[in-house]
């Protein structure tokens, strides 16, 4: 019983606690345009250094996707001061760990190290944003690692695939629609050209965010700061982020992906929706509540209405993600119980998600799910990493530092009211893309509704 005991006083305190938790967030700009995030957490001398480009796969330019990933890679070659892989092993014998990530909109990199070590860090860091030197046989060997990457987790996974197939039907123009590794027949023609045009037109001080966290103190980081990175010419030539809009969707799209791997068919459904906005998160509040009530778990409605009450599904979910600098989409997925078709799955999720409209939100559910998340977002607080990653994620998504430390407060802040309202405006056919996994062996229902 003690267990159970300590996660309800857990609750409890967090109940206790303001809704709002302010970090200790010191933030400016360099002369060049860089801008400087510093959070202080001084319980164990450790630092989190990131840097954030606000670039990423969605600002490709036609024809070469992939190659934001692909510099990714290429950025732990050498450079003017150090040798290929010497940047990795530096940070390794320093007893830190580093890594980077790409998504739609942002490149990130990141070590985590004793306290001390930062000016180090710093120092190489600042000397890949503009000191990259690659060569072709760089370019090579990373393109064949890039190619087995999606070979592996692409290309080997029925789901992958059709996750990304049905996100091409979803953004017919917007580069949302390519996938953040590329496609297979782009990435095998990807050189140093490529390479260094994104890197000279995005890799500079003012297209960047730097983010330090943990044991530091914020005048000794602008100092640092100033003396690595300051130093570094802006880029004149940079211009504003500007993506190829979606057209107005005029009707539903569908999808029927098969594969013979395919173990446990589904059926899925994404929805166009918004993005968190700047200094107007109230709609993607709504979204991430909404989410949680449909399908955030075995208490849900989904899950209460598909796999305890009728027992057609085995598993039901809701998804949404506003952290995105264009609009994003909201998810809802399927797993019919054996015997199940995927018709009779897609009408019960239809039928479930129709009575949640008209029956309403459940109160005290809601209470339970903004209980959790104040949790949550307390408990996040212990990790100086995932403070970072808010952050710059935030700030590469056109958000604000006053809308990172807002957003507690305005989940906190959503009625039932609202969340019923934003679910009207998104639950709209014509701006859905259904799909259907499935094996080869099951197709009969297929080709009824293809017929």
């Amino acid at each position: 019983m003690l267990k159970p005991l300590i996660g309800w006083l857990a609750v409890f305190a967090a109940l206790s606690l303001p809704a709002r938790a302010d970090d200790q967030v010191t933030s400016f700009m360099l002369e060049n345009g860089m801008e400087v995030v510093v959070i202080e957490d001084h319980r164990a001398p450790v630092v989190v250094q990131m840097v954030w480009y606000r670039a990423g796969s969605a600002d490709e330019t036609p024809g070469v996707s992939g190659v934001a990933h692909f510099l990714e890679h290429l950025l732990f070659k050498a450079t003017d001061t150090l040798d290929s892989g010497e940047f990795s092993a530096t940070v390794a014998r320093n007893g830190g760990r580093d890594n980077a990530f790409t998504s739609f909109d942002y490149t990130a990199y990141f070590q985590r190290v004793a306290a001390d070590r930062l000016e180090l860090m710093m120092q190489m860091e600042s000397d890949r944003m503009v000191n990259i030197r690659l060569t072709e046989a760089d370019i090579a060997t990373e393109r064949e690692v890039i190619i087995e990457e999606r070979n592996q987790r692409t290309e080997n996974s029925p789901n992958a695939l059709f996750r990304e197939q049905k996100r091409a039907a979803q953004f017919l123009n917007h580069r949302y629609g390519v996938p953040v590794i590329g496609w297979r027949h782009e990435m095998v023609t990807l050189d140093l050209d490529a390479a260094l045009a994104y890197y000279k037109q995005f890799y500079a001080p003012n297209n960047a965010v730097l983010v330090v966290a943990g044991d530091v103190d914020p005048d000794a980081v602008r100092a640092l700061a100033e003396k690595y990175y300051g130093v570094l010419p802006a880029n004149p030539d940079l211009k504003p982020r500007a993506r190829p809009s979606e057209p107005r969707q005029l009707a539903e799209r569908r999808m029927i992906f098969h594969d013979r791997r395919v173990a446990q068919p589904y059926v899925s459904r994404s929805y166009i929706a918004p993005e968190r906005d700047s200094g107007a998160q109230e709609k993607a509040a709504a979204l991430v509540m909404l989410s949680e009530l449909l399908g955030g778990g075995t208490t849900s409605w989904l899950a209460e209405k598909l796999q305890f009450e009728t027992q057609k599904a085995v598993y039901t979910g809701a998804f949404y993600d506003g952290s995105s600098l264009d609009d994003t989409t909201f998810n809802l997925l399927v797993v019919p119980s054996q015997e199940v078709s995927l018709q009779e799955a897609e009408d019960a999720m239809d039928a479930a998600v129709a009575q949640f409209l008209e029956e309403g939100v459940d109160a005290e559910q809601l209470d339970r799910i903004k209980m959790q998340m104040r949790a949550s977002q307390i408990y996040a607080r212990d990790s100086v990493e995932r403070l970072a990653n808010r952050y710059g994620e935030a700030l590469t998504t056109g958000l604000s530092i006053e809308d990172v430390q807002a957003w507690p407060e305005v989940l906190q802040a959503v009625t039932e009211d609202d969340i019923l309202t934003v679910a009207r405006e998104v639950f709209v056919r014509n701006n859905a893309v259904t799909g259907w996994l499935m094996s080869e062996k099951v197709n009969e229902e297929a080709k009824e509704i293809t017929q």
